[in-house]
C-alpha cells in the first residue's frame, strides 16, 4: 500500500516554490500518462483523454474528460493553491550593512515573521535570462543553507521580556547572505544556472527573477508514534497533493459521465488577482475549451455545464490549538487526526452552502469518515480561500474544505499523518461520481 503521508512529504520537499510545485505536479501527471497541452494550440479532445496545461509556470489545470459532453454531465472540480507565505526578493536585492551582505526582501502573504528568524534558509524560484537567441526561463533552488535572519541577543533587547517581539519587515527581516566582499546575488544565480546545465550564463545575461526564501530542513514525521507531519508549505501543498493523488488514483475506468478537473492556482495568499490566480480566467477558459471540444457545437455549452458542476475548494483548516482553545468558536473546534473539515462563513469568505455541504458529507460517509466543521468566532475576521473567488468567477456551486493543521503561515507547519489518506479517499470518491 502506498505511504500517502510519506509521499506528501516528498512532494513538499520537491516544491520549494510555486514554480517547483507546478513542475513536480506536471512530472507526476506525465508519469501517470497525462499529456501536456499548450495554451497557444487548438485543443482536440475525446472522451477519456487525460491532459493538463500550465500557465505562467506556477498554475496548472489537469483533467480527464468524461464520457458525456460537459453540457450534459458537467464537471467535477477540485481546486487548491500552489503558493505559501514567505519572503520575496526585491529586484535590486543586494544590500550591505556593517560588513555583511544582505538581501532586500518583502513579506508575501500573511507571514508569521518571527518564525523565519534563526532558521537555515535558502532561495528558490525562477530566473529569466538571455541565452543569445532569445529569453529562457529556468527554475533555481539553492539546495543548501544560504541565508539567515538572526535574532537580536537578549542582552541587547531586554525589553523583549516585557514588551514582546516587535518586527518591522523593512528593518528587521533582511537575511544575511555573506560578508560584504562576497558575490552579489546575480553572480550566485549565474553560477547556479551554469552548474545545473543551462550553459555559460553570466550575471549580465540575467533579465529578471521571481525568488523567495524557503526552509532547508526536510519535511519530517514527529510525535511519540510519528503521528504528526512537520513541514514548510503544508498550506497549501497538502491540498495540491491530495487533489493530484485523487485525480490520478481515480483512474480511467469506469469512466463517469462528468469530466474530472484539478485546478492549482498561484497567488491565493495575496488575493488571487492575477493572470494565474483564481480571480483570473484560467479555469473558466479551460472549461470552455473542454466544453467546446467535446460538445460539438452545443449551444450555451459552458453555462449548461456549469449548472451541472460542483467544485471542492481544498485549503487547509485551523485545528484547535491546545494553548488557545478560546480562539475557536465553541462547537467548531476541528482536531488533528479527526479527518476533513467543512468551512462555513455567513459573509461568504467560504463558499459552502447547504447543498454543497450535504454533498461533501455524503462523500465522507461513503468512505467511512465523519466530517468536522469550522466557523470563526463572531468577533474575529475570517480568512479567505479560492472557493468564493472561483465560484463567483465561473458560476459553479462550491464547498470549502481542508485538513486541520497548526502553525498555519509559519515557516514550518504541523498537521496529522492520519488526515492525509482520508482526504484523498474522499476526493477520489468524488471523482468517481459518488456523493450525489
Amino acid at each position: 500500500m502506498t505511504d500517502l503521508a510519506g509521499d506528501l512529504l516528498r512532494y513538499i520537499d520537491r516544491s520549494p516554490s510555486p514554480y517547483h510545485a507546478a513542475a513536480e505536479t506536471a512530472a507526476r501527471l506525465d508519469a501517470a500518462g497525462f499529456e501536456r497541452l499548450e495554451e497557444t494550440e487548438l485543443w482536440q479532445l475525446s472522451p477519456g483523454d487525460a491532459r493538463y496545461v500550465v500557465r505562467r509556470d506556477s498554475s496548472l489545470v489537469a483533467f480527464r474528460t468524461g464520457e458525456a459532453p460537459p453540457a450534459e454531465a458537467g464537471f467535477r472540480i477540485v481546486g487548491a493553491h500552489t503558493d505559501s507565505p514567505n519572503l520575496r526578493v526585491k529586484p535590486r536585492a543586494d544590500v550591505t550593512e556593517q560588513g555583511l551582505r544582505q538581501l532586500a526582501v518583502e513579506p508575501y502573504g500573511g507571514v508569521l515573521l518571527h518564525t523565519w528568524l534563526d532558521r537555515d534558509l535558502t532561495l528558490a524560484g525562477r530566473v529569466v535570462f538571455d541565452r543569445g537567441d532569445g529569453l529562457a526561463t529556468a527554475l533555481v533552488h539553492f539546495d543548501r543553507p544560504l541565508l539567515r535572519i538572526p535574532n537580536l541577543a537578549i542582552h541587547l533587547y531586554r525589553e523583549l521580556a516585557t514588551d514582546g517581539l516587535a518586527l518591522n519587515p523593512q528593518k528587521h527581516m533582511l537575511p544575511v547572505i555573506g560578508l560584504d566582499d562576497g558575490p552579489p546575488l546575480g553572480e550566485l544565480l549565474a553560477a547556479e544556472l551554469r552548474a545545473s546545465g543551462h550553459g555559460e550564463v553570466q550575471a549580465s545575461d540575467l533579465r529578471g527573477f521571481d525568488l523567495m526564501t524557503a526552509d532547508t530542513q526536510p519535511a519530517a514525521f514527529a510525535g511519540a508514534r510519528e503521528e504528526f507531519l512537520l513541514a514548510p508549505r503544508l498550506d497549501n501543498l497538502a491540498s495540491c497533493h491530495a487533489a493530484l493523488s485523487a485525480l490520478i488514483g481515480a483512474g480511467d475506468a469506469p469512466a463517469p459521465p462528468a469530466s474530472r478537473v484539478v485546478v492549482l492556482y498561484d497567488h491565493e495568499e495575496v488575493g488571487s488577482q492575477s493572470v494565474q490566480g483564481a480571480g483570473g480566467p484560467l479555469l473558466e477558459e479551460t472549461l470552455e475549451r473542454i466544453a467546446s471540444a467535446l460538445g460539438k457545437g452545443d449551444a450555451q455549452g459552458l453555462a449548461r455545464a456549469a449548472a451541472r458542476s460542483v467544485l471542492i475548494s481544498a485549503d487547509m483548516a485551523h485545528a484547535v490549538h491546545p494553548n488557545y482553545a478560546d480562539r475557536h468558536e465553541p462547537g467548531h473546534q476541528p482536531r488533528l487526526g479527526a479527518g476533513p473539515v467543512i468551512k462555513v462563513n455567513a459573509g461568504q469568505a467560504y463558499a459552502s452552502d447547504a447543498h454543497t455541504i450535504g454533498l461533501f458529507t455524503n462523500l465522507c460517509r461513503e468512505v467511512g469518515v465523519e466530517p468536522q466543521h469550522f466557523a470563526s468566532r463572531s468577533d474575529q475576521r475570517c480568512g479567505s480561500t479560492i472557493g468564493p473567488i472561483t465560484a463567483a468567477r465561473v458560476g459553479i456551486p462550491t464547498v470549502d474544505v481542508g485538513n486541520p493543521m497548526l502553525s498555519m503561515h509559519s515557516c514550518r507547519e504541523m498537521a496529522a499523518r492520519g488526515d492525509v489518506a482520508p482526504m484523498i479517499e474522499v476526493l477520489t470518491a468524488f471523482f468517481r461520481g459518488a456523493g450525489s
